[in-house]
C-alpha cells in the first residue's frame, strides 16, 4: 500500500510540473575538435515540450492510484 501511495504522488507531483512548465531543455554537444592547445566544441540546446494531455494523464493516474485500494 505503501508503495502505491507513493506512486501515486509521484505522479500528480510529475503531472503538476508538466503542466506548469510545458517541457523542458538541455544541451547537447554535437561536434568537438582538438588541433594543438585549441579545443572547439559546438552545443546545441534543445528543448522538449510536453503536452498538456500527459500532465493531465498524469494528475488522473495519480488520483486514482491514490483513491483505489490495493486487492492485497
Amino acid at each position: 500500500m505503501e508503495l502505491q501511495k507513493t506512486l501515486a504522488i509521484l505522479f500528480i507531483v510529475a503531472g503538476a510540473l508538466a503542466l506548469a512548465y510545458g517541457g523542458f531543455s538541455y544541451t547537447k554537444t554535437t561536434h568537438e575538435t582538438q588541433i594543438g592547445p585549441l579545443h572547439l566544441a559546438v552545443d546545441e540546446k534543445e528543448y522538449v515540450s510536453v503536452p498538456v494531455w500527459v500532465g493531465i494523464g498524469g494528475i488522473v493516474i495519480g488520483g486514482l492510484l491514490l483513491f483505489t485500494r490495493s486487492k492485497r
